[in-house]
């Protein structure tokens, strides 16, 4: 039987590649220094594993969450957590909604905005959801290149103004998966005003709005004046609280856009399990004494890294958010495949090609801090030892 035409329009979810490549490796007994996908590797902490036991145990978690939006205190606790963290008012009734995860409320606004023929602006390189969802919906994906010269934030100016008209809807992710940059708030204000002007609605994906470092946390895009009459910002508790196998975390933004977003999962899933929405609840009262210790870990294991290559001959900056590293391809190699391929082959490292990420993507290779060895540093050293052994003239 052959599959949908749309199924076929799109490539083959790049990590889940990786995923069967490790496989592969660890059953032919090799060795592998894992620097590929970026899922957390710290245990979601006991608070927030003893409330969801507790909160199981209530028969009533059992049963659909008929409210539709979520919990009535899970999105008060969104609401406090939004205050306390950005400054930020939001109304926890029609302006906040409970999700699966960010990576399904980020597929389902487009569903409920984007017709065929419809134009989407998409960060490149970026995550591919982005624009996936906008192929699967039969809209036209026009690339934003973000470039180094530019502190990876696009350039709107190069936009041009029959595109900017056109576009109903624009995706933006900081701080940003995979190059690990941050955007100023002074962005955001120009990234609104755009908006306004040219009548699109941002979608904000903000699963990393936590992972900040150096003692610059990360804005959010609601900080701005106005911004809710063109923006919704998704949020997830997966990289804040370790949580990615739970599959939790909140929209938030102008109403008519919640509203949208609540339109079709309520024709798409029953929403979250009621108990893990109350172990969210746990999760955000405790933010504050959790977060910089999680940050604290991933920026040693940054500077481990950064510092290593740096002193095989790049010449790396510190990332400012995320647990990425953006790291160039160096001369000699074709592409960033051929140098990922080369780092796995040779020297037993895996990473993911930049390519995977969107044609503005190549030239560089993603390393990510997340490690499941149990010596982190450990393994960032013996990373950085075999590049050295293999690959002795990299730079030269």
């Amino acid at each position: 039987m052959e599959v949908a035409q749309r199924l076929q329009r799109i490539p083959p979810y790049p990590f889940r590649e990786i995923a069967m490549l490790k496989a592969q490796m660890l059953a032919e007994g090799k060795e592998i220094l894992d620097f590929g996908i970026g899922d957390p590797d710290m245990p979601t902490p006991d608070f927030v594993i003893e409330a969801l036991y507790e909160a199981a145990q209530d028969p009533i978690t059992h049963q659909y969450d008929e409210s539709g939006y979520g919990l009535p205190e899970y999105k008060q606790a969104c609401a406090d957590f939004a205050a306390r963290r950005f400054g930020i008012d939001v109304n926890p009734d029609g302006e906040i909604q409970s999700c699966i995860g960010a990576k399904e409320a980020l597929a389902h606004i487009v569903w409920a905005y984007i017709d065929p023929s419809d134009v989407v602006l998409v960060p490149d390189p970026a995550y591919a959801v982005f624009k996936v969802q906008t192929t699967w919906c039969g809209g036209a994906a026009f690339p934003m290149p973000l470039r180094a010269e530019n502190d990876f934030l696009p350039d709107f100016s190069q936009i041009p103004a029959s595109v900017a008209k056109a576009a109903k809807l624009m995706f933006l992710n900081y701080p940003n998966n995979p190059t690990g940059a941050v955007a100023p708030l002074a962005f955001y204000e120009e990234a609104v005003q755009f908006a306004r002007d040219n009548e699109i609605l941002i979608v904000q994906d903000a699963a990393y709005a936590e992972v900040s470092f150096d003692g610059a946390p990360a804005h959010s895009i609601l900080e701005v004046d106005g911004a809710k009459d063109v923006a919704i910002e998704m949020h997830s508790f997966s990289k804040t609280f370790n949580m990615t196998g739970w599959r939790l975390g909140w929209a938030m933004g102008g109403a008519e856009f919640i509203d949208a977003l609540s339109t079709v999962k309520s024709n798409v899933d029953s929403g979250t399990f009621m108990a893990i929405q109350r172990a969210g609840i746990a999760a955000l009262a405790r933010y504050e004494e959790w977060v910089p210790q999680m940050c604290a870990e991933y920026q040693r294991r940054r500077d481990a890294l950064v510092d290593g290559l740096n002193s095989l001959g790049w010449n790396l900056d510190r990332p400012q958010g995320t647990f990425y590293v953006w790291v160039p391809v160096p001369p000699g190699f074709s592409s960033s495949a051929e140098f990922t391929h080369a780092l796995l082959n040779d020297c037993g490292i895996l990473t993911t090609p930049g390519s995977a990420y969107g044609t503005t993507g190549e030239g560089y290779t993603r390393f990510s801090l997340t490690i499941p060895a149990e010596d982190k540093l450990g393994q960032i050293q013996q990373a950085v030892a075999n590049i050295r052994e293999q690959m002795p003239n990299l730079w030269k």
